[in-house]
């Protein structure tokens, strides 16, 4: 009972995917990629690729293979060259050459470090208030004093630092 309880769950499935495929317009089952085949990429740290650059060769690189299998001297400059770009996307030299990309990121960098900064400018002068007095240096000191009068913390605090005898920092 069991065994035919999970074969018409099994076959409920089934028919019900093929017909939501169906529904949605796919004539067959949807063809994903094959990651695991191997992939052509061009790394300075891995000097020979799994596979070649060009996979489907037309009919002049066909001919082209074929006469590789000969003598390498009858080849012509341009032919071992066609070989090499048939096998290999990039040289060396072409993977080492340098790009203008940090043009690129360091002008988005600080367009975005200019809009920050009209950002906070226009915070300080339309959203904050003015400073509160008692950030003033008359204000400050007063308290200060205020405190030093009060014995304020005697064994660490400011207290400790000031010379009562004196009236000054101790030193």
């Amino acid at each position: 009972m069991l065994a035919s309880r999970v074969f018409s769950l099994v076959g409920r499935r089934s028919i019900s995917t093929s017909l939501c495929l169906r529904a949605h317009g796919h004539a067959g089952v949807v063809k994903a990629e094959d990651y695991t085949l191997p992939v052509y990429a061009d790394r300075r740290d891995v000097p020979l690729p799994e596979v070649a650059f060009v996979r489907d060769l037309s009919a002049q690189q066909r001919a082209l293979k074929e006469k590789e299998k000969a003598s390498w001297s009858a080849l012509s400059v341009d032919e071992k060259v066609e070989l090499y770009r048939i096998k290999f996307n990039e040289t060396y030299a072409e993977m080492n050459k340098g790009t203008n990309q940090w043009k690129t990121i360091l002008g988005g960098v600080l367009f975005f470090l200019g809009v920050t900064g009209l950002i906070l400018i226009w915070q300080k002068h339309f959203m904050y208030g003015p400073v509160p007095h008692t950030f003033s240096e008359e204000w400050v000191s007063a308290q200060t004093k205020r405190m030093l009068d009060m014995r304020v913390n005697p064994v660490q605090g400011i207290t400790a630092q000031w010379d009562f005898d004196k009236n000054e920092w101790k030193k």
